[in-house]
């Protein structure tokens, strides 16, 4: 076969001789399985984000769920187009010199799966810095953090994802074909150019600093909002705020379990000049850990629910017989109080000036 004309082809005689192996039977029925529950699972989420946007039409929550729901579609169209053809690889008994003699499966194949690795890390460390924009910075978050500037947000996130994963292809590096042969990346065997490891690295170093971003902002949250609720011992509306912390935190904890173990991987294999230690197993291992992300990070919005959270107390709270909570935080939610109440509490010598009571007082 003349490789000038099929360049993606030139490392079958690898493939031909790798002690990677997978049980055809199982890891059909598993991708099948995984693919289905990610797609049942983020299109039920989906549902539930909707309807909380068309309930919660302010601005500051509005931008939270617009960026989940952008989140949780990058999910859906992962699991339908990596799922899809990873089973078509499977059915095709992992023949890819019969269907790929062009390469442009694998090439497909590769661009997709760095694509939507890339894009929910980075969308979840922008969702961390707009809800610390949104504790922190109120009155800024609600006049500047409008819709078209989320849409905006959203999708510079993902032309900054598409241009990632088409840099192997702009600079004619063609992605591989993996050990396992079910799937194609950058080239993770046998790496001695410096562009391969740059690939490798660069795709590491975004994952951990979208992985540091959520962290930090998620951290200065938090202790905002701590700091808040114990400096005015107030009833202020914030459940909607402490709602979504939980979630942001639930999101980053899943994508650390989930990605640290391909991330490093990677980066291993990027750093070992002149051949990776890196088995097949461990690698295959590490990806199958990073699907769950996909998988996960849609149960955060179905489980992690203001009203799911509510009815966890009142069993949590009655098989403990005390209370730990007070509930009437969580009726609190209205936004347009939260903007206020924040306001005033940034103002000096506002709590002299200006009575609380009346704001107390809205409801949802």
């Amino acid at each position: 076969m003349n490789n000038s004309k099929s360049p993606g082809l030139a490392g079958f005689g690898a493939l031909k001789n790798t002690t990677c192996h997978t049980e055809k039977k199982i890891s059909v029925f598993f991708s099948i399985i995984f693919m289905t529950v990610g797609i049942l699972s983020n299109s039920l989420a989906i549902v539930i984000l909707l309807k909380a946007y068309q309930r919660f039409r302010q601005k500051s929550k509005a931008s939270f769920l617009l960026l989940a729901s952008g989140l949780v579609v990058t999910d859906l169209f992962g699991h339908l187009i990596n799922g899809a053809i990873a089973v078509f690889v499977y059915a095709s008994d992992k023949d890819w010199i019969r269907f790929n003699q062009s390469n442009i499966l694998c090439s497909v194949f590769g661009i997709c799966m760095v694509f939507f690795g890339l894009c929910p890390l980075f969308l979840g460390s922008v969702m961390a810095v707009e809800r610390c924009i949104g504790v922190t910075k109120p009155i800024f978050h609600s006049t500047k953090m409008t819709s078209r500037h989320v849409k905006m947000m959203l999708t510079m996130v993902c032309l900054f994802a598409v241009l990632i994963a088409l840099l192997p292809v702009l600079r004619f590096r063609a992605y591989q074909i993996q050990a396992s042969r079910t799937w194609c990346f950058y080239k993770t065997e046998h790496v001695e150019d410096w562009e391969d490891r740059f690939y490798l690295l660069l795709f590491s170093c975004l994952g951990f600093l979208a992985l540091a971003i959520s962290f930090l902002c998620n951290a200065v949250t938090g202790i905002t909002l701590l700091r808040v609720k114990f400096k005015s011992q107030q009833r202020q509306g914030r459940s909607h705020h402490f709602e979504m912390i939980i979630q942001l935190l639930a999101i980053m904890c899943v994508s650390c379990i989930c990605w640290s173990p391909f991330l490093v991987t990677m980066a291993r294999i990027g750093i070992n000049e002149g051949g990776s230690k890196e088995t097949c197993e461990t690698i295959l291992f590490a990806l199958r850990m990073a699907t769950w992300n996909q998988i996960l990070d849609p149960w955060v919005y179905i489980l992690l629910r203001k009203a799911v959270l509510k009815n966890l107390y009142k069993i949590t709270s009655g098989c403990c017989g005390m209370q730990v909570i007070n509930l009437h935080m969580w009726e609190l939610s209205s936004i347009k109080n939260s903007l206020k109440v924040a306001a005033i509490s940034e103002s000096p010598g506002s709590s002299k000036q200006i009575n609380l009571q009346p704001l107390t007082s809205v409801g949802q």
